[in-house]
C-alpha cells in the first residue's frame, strides 16, 4: 500500500509517501522523516530568531560564526553552484531591498537602473568567507544577509529521502511544494509519473516524465509576476542587475539529487534559454526543459518527454 502524509513545512506544502506493508509502521517512519525536515527548518530559517542563519546574518561585517558542519558543507556546495552559474545563484540574496523584492500586481513600472543596482548592492557570494579549518562562515560586508530559499526545500527533501531509504524503504517520494524526489517504483512496478505544469494553465500538465531515483524541480513565473508595457516579469530577480527576469516562463530540472535540482531551477531562469541550456548540457546526469515567453519548448540533449494530447 502507498502511505501518505501531507502537511505544511518550511512555509510550503509537503507530501511524503512510501510503499509499505503495515500502515502503522509506515506512519512512524514518515514521522521520522518529517521530524528531520522540521530540524532542518529550525537550522536554516530566517524566521527563527536564534537559527544559525540569523546568527551568521547578525554578525555580517563583524565576526565569523562557527557553524555545524552540515551547514558549512551546504554553504560550500551553494558557493560552487554560484561559481558554476556565474552568480545567477547566490544565497546572499537575503540582503536585497525588500521593497523591490516583494513587488506585486500593483507594480506598474520598473525602477531606474540606479535604484535597481542599489537594491542588490549587498549580493555577492564571493563575500561569503568560509574557513574550513575553523568551521566558520563570515559575511565580510555589513548589511549582507544569506537565505536558503533557493535550495532549502530541495536539501530537506533530499535528506528526508535518504533517511527513509536508510530505514529500509524501497520506494516512495517526497514532494516539496512541487519539487519532487522519487525512488524505487510504484506498487504495480511502474516508474513514478511526474506531470510538468503548463505555465499558461498551471493546474494542467502539458507533458509528463517517467522517473525513478530521480528529482524534478520547477521554477516559473506563472504564479507571481507583473505585466509592464505588455511584458511579463518574473518574481525571480537577477542578482547582478536588480531587475526581475523575463524571457522564460518555466524551467524544469531533472537530476538524481533534489538539492541540486532545486538550486539550478531559478538561476537557469536568470541565465536565459541559450546560456542555461549550454550549462545544463555540460553537467553529467542533469537534464532541463525550458518554456520561453513565446511558448517555445527547449530541452537539453538528454531529456525525453511524453507530450499530453
Amino acid at each position: 500500500m502507498l502511505v501518505k502524509r501531507a502537511l505544511r513545512l518550511m512555509g510550503n506544502q509537503f507530501e511524503l509517501a512510501i510503499c509499505a506493508d503495515v500502515e502503522s509502521v509506515a506512519l512512524g517512519q514518515l514521522d521520522v522523516a518529517i521530524a528531520e525536515i522540521r530540524r532542518i527548518e529550525q537550522l536554516l530559517s530566517t524566521f527563527q530568531e536564534h537559527s544559525i542563519t540569523n546568527q551568521i546574518n547578525n554578525s555580517a561585517g563583524l565576526a565569523p560564526v562557527a557553524v555545524p558542519d552540515e551547514v558549512f558543507q551546504l554553504i560550500a556546495r551553494c558557493q560552487r553552484i554560484s561559481a558554476l552559474t556565474q552568480g545567477a545563484f547566490d544565497i546572499s540574496y537575503g540582503g536585497i531591498d525588500t521593497r523591490f523584492w516583494n513587488f506585486d500586481l500593483s507594480m506598474t513600472q520598473l525602477p531606474s537602473r540606479e535604484v535597481a543596482l542599489e537594491s542588490v548592492k549587498n549580493i555577492n557570494y564571493q563575500h561569503i568567507i568560509l574557513d574550513k579549518q575553523n568551521g566558520t562562515v563570515f559575511l565580510s560586508q555589513p548589511g549582507m544577509r544569506i537565505g536558503f530559499g533557493g535550495v532549502g526545500k530541495g536539501y530537506a527533501a533530499e535528506q528526508a529521502k535518504q533517511l527513509l531509504r536508510k530505514l529500509g524503504i524501497k520506494s516512495g517520494y517526497v514532494n516539496a511544494a512541487g519539487d519532487l524526489s522519487a525512488w524505487g517504483n510504484q506498487e504495480n512496478g511502474d516508474p513514478w509519473t511526474v506531470g510538468i505544469a503548463n505555465p499558461n494553465q498551471s493546474q494542467y500538465a502539458f507533458s509528463s516524465l517517467q522517473i525513478t531515483n530521480t528529482s524534478v524541480a520547477t521554477s516559473g513565473n506563472y504564479e507571481k509576476f507583473v505585466l509592464i508595457d505588455g511584458k511579463r516579469y518574473s518574481h525571480t530577480i537577477d542578482p547582478k542587475t536588480g531587475f526581475p527576469v523575463s524571457g522564460i516562463k518555466s524551467v524544469t530540472i531533472i537530476t538524481p539529487n533534489a538539492e541540486l535540482a532545486d538550486a539550478l531551477a531559478s538561476p537557469i531562469m536568470v541565465m536565459g534559454v541559450h546560456a542555461g541550456l549550454d550549462l545544463i548540457n555540460q553537467l553529467k546526469g542533469v537534464a532541463c526543459l525550458l518554456i520561453d515567453d513565446h511558448d517555445h519548448i527547449f530541452t537539453s540533449k538528454n531529456i525525453h518527454l511524453n507530450q499530453q494530447k
